[in-house]
């Protein structure tokens, strides 16, 4: 999807570079061990979901969750990239339309990589990178918290694409992804991480050093494949155990039940927030 998290402008230009249950398992079992000794269990949803710059107005999500084709909602909570107003996401909101069935992913549009084109209001810097990856995770779960989202609860951190082959580029965002994901944990939040195969995304899973890389990875493969196991372009045994979540389609205009939203469609089986 673009960089429509990052501003309404520059939307699309990423496309050129580009059920539930409660498990605990061990990617959980990973991600809790540098904070509380008792997690909540973590709720999982598996099925389809869709994420849309702002959040939908609370008589279009009552009306989608009856058309029925939908089960998750992606709504971005905070960070100074975050490029749409949110004028509808409230706490009140947030239990309405959990109340209603929606499964919610929290989505964290955080500081930007040093080597990405254009200018953001937040960037890494090698000098930077883990003093902001630990403000920005506990601003996260602070947001997090106040919309309803409780702890227990996944939250993603947003990073568009960049030359991962920028090594010192590269290096300043895996610090501050480790910071952010530790900062998370330490106040008993799931760490989540968004990206794309070709590069952000590319660049977690790959990683050779696996210290504090967040436990759950939705990777961006425009390929209209509705699964997080058959295009899934990395090994195997990663992100197992529920921990995928795959945006397989972007600028979908859609209208159900008499509403109609651009959404980018996910085939999710990952974490969720914990509400209610």
């Amino acid at each position: 999807m673009s960089k429509h998290r990052l501003s309404r402008k520059g939307r699309y230009i990423a496309w050129s570079t580009a059920g539930v249950a409660v498990v605990a398992g061990s990617v959980v079992m990973a991600q809790t061990s540098m904070a509380a000794t008792v997690w909540p269990a973590q709720k999982t949803f598996t099925g389809r979901a869709f994420d849309a710059c702002s959040a939908p107005s609370l008589t279009a999500m009552k009306a989608w969750k009856a058309d029925g084709y939908y089960g998750g909602a992606a709504v971005y909570i905070g960070g100074k990239n975050r490029g749409c107003t949110q004028a509808n996401l409230t706490a009140s909101w947030v239990k309405s339309v959990n109340t209603s069935g929606w499964k919610l992913i929290p989505i964290y549009v955080g500081a930007q990589p040093p080597c990405q084109t254009g200018s953001n209001p937040e960037k890494i810097t090698a000098a930077t990178a883990a003093a902001l990856g630990t403000s920005d995770g506990n601003d996260a779960v602070a947001k997090a918290s106040a919309l309803g989202m409780k702890v227990g609860s996944a939250v993603y951190l947003d990073m568009e694409s960049y030359a991962i082959t920028n090594t010192s580029c590269n290096n300043a965002v895996l610090t501050y992804v480790r910071s952010f994901t530790k900062a998370l944990r330490a106040k008993t939040y799931r760490a989540g991480y968004y990206g794309f195969t070709s590069s952000s995304a590319k660049a977690i899973a790959t990683a050779t050093n696996r210290t504090d890389l967040p436990g759950n990875l939705w990777y961006a493969l425009y390929d209209g494949k509705a699964s997080t196991t058959t295009d899934w372009p990395w090994a195997a045994s990663l992100y197992t155990d529920h921990s995928r979540g795959h945006q397989y389609t972007v600028n979908s205009k859609e209208t159900r039940q008499g509403y109609t939203i651009t959404v980018d469609r996910d085939a999710w089986d990952g974490p969720v927030a914990i509400v209610g």
